[in-house]
C-alpha cells in the first residue's frame, strides 16, 4: 500500500478500511502512527473533519490494541 492509499484508508472513518492500514504497518510505526494521531485529536491547527477522522482512526485502533491483549 502507497503511503497516499495509506493515510486514506487510515483517515476513512470506515472500520475495515482502518483496521486493514493499520495492520500493514510494522510495530514502529504503528506506533509512530498511533502518536500522530493522538496530536491530531488533541492538538491545534487541525480541520474539524480532520479531528473527526483521526478520533474514528484513533477509536478503532485502540480496539485492536485491545483485542490483541
Amino acid at each position: 500500500m502507497n503511503l497516499e492509499d495509506f493515510w486514506e484508508n487510515l483517515l476513512s472513518r470506515e472500520p475495515k478500511q482502518i483496521r486493514l492500514a493499520y495492520r500493514s504497518l510494522d510495530a514502529t510505526s504503528k506506533k509512530e502512527v498511533l502518536i500522530h494521531l493522538r496530536k491530531m485529536v488533541s492538538e491545534n491547527g487541525w480541520l474539524p473533519q480532520q479531528v473527526a477522522s483521526a478520533r474514528a482512526a484513533l477509536e478503532t485502533v485502540e480496539k485492536i490494541q485491545n483485542e490483541a491483549i
